[in-house]
């Protein structure tokens, strides 16, 4: 079973943003032809084998990119291949946290995801904790993103010390999974990983055979039992990350681990 926890089907809305541009230029992909349904992302699958796809709402300072609607009819094309992340709009942390106690129900919603980068805003910030705390009362896993970002915008809200520690100290009881690897700042997910036991981590955003040496190794010793699958689709597709699979030479079962076990585990996939 293999389960990629980081896709998102783009709206017209999200594949025009100014900040996304480049970062599909650099996927191979033109801006002003970008067209992306469920069914594609089920065809993606089907050609690689993947079994599931978490998929996301945006929400922005600019406005929703993906809502929580929109979100919710991509889910209904295949509910037993798509979960969804719900997405929150940081900027009304009373309505944000609302929204999570009402939609959040741990079967066809199975998390909360919300990006700092997007924000231009570091998770520590005053605005996500009301967040935090909806998503420990709902026990629902709360998805960011950790390191640099592809888009044009700052990179330092994505590093994990200190931005991201604060949260995991002041909320020890909150599941945080952290995307995109963490690059460059692979010892402070390390150390991150040693001190706090509710850190996961995801592959998005790079195939495989690109993930940086040191993340390889983080991935087979302190955070063997803290990394998951995922990809950033469309953005890269399932086939092309997997084919550096076997080049990890991960033993059976970390393979299937990271794959699917840990997802299951932490998304609760498998109740």
């Amino acid at each position: 079973m293999i389960i990629d926890v980081w896709g998102q089907v783009l709206t017209a809305r999200m594949a025009s943003a100014s900040w996304l541009a480049p970062l599909l230029r650099w996927t191979g992909q033109d801006p002003s032809e970008v067209r992306v349904t469920p069914e594609m992302a089920l065809h993606a699958m089907d050609a690689a084998g993947v079994d599931m796809m978490l998929l996301s709402a945006w929400s922005g300072p600019e406005g929703w990119l993906i809502d929580n609607d929109e979100l919710d009819s991509q889910i209904s094309v295949a509910p037993d291949r798509f979960k969804g992340m719900l997405s929150v709009d940081i900027s009304q942390p009373a309505k944000a946290s609302q929204t999570i106690r009402e939609r959040f129900d741990g079967d066809r919603y199975v998390a909360v995801r919300v990006l700092p980068w997007v924000w231009n805003l570091p998770p520590n910030h005053a605005w996500f904790y009301p967040v935090y705390a909806a998503c420990v009362e709902v026990g629902a896993p709360f998805c960011t993103q950790i390191g640099h970002t592809g888009p044009l915008r700052r990179s330092e809200v994505g590093r994990p010390i200190p931005y991201l520690e604060d949260v995991l100290l002041d909320f020890p009881e909150l599941i945080v999974v952290g995307g995109h690897v963490g690059f460059p700042w692979i010892n402070e997910l390390t150390s991150l990983t040693v001190k706090f036991p509710n850190l996961y981590v995801d592959t998005s955003a790079y195939a495989l055979h690109r993930l940086p040496a040191d993340f390889v190794t983080y991935m087979k010793t302190v955070g063997k039992d803290r990394v998951m699958f995922g990809t950033n689709w469309p953005m890269l597709d399932p086939a092309r990350c997997l084919k550096g699979l076997d080049g990890l030479s991960l033993d059976e079962a970390h393979r299937e681990r990271f794959l699917s076990a840990i997802a299951c585990d932490v998304f609760k996939l498998g109740a």
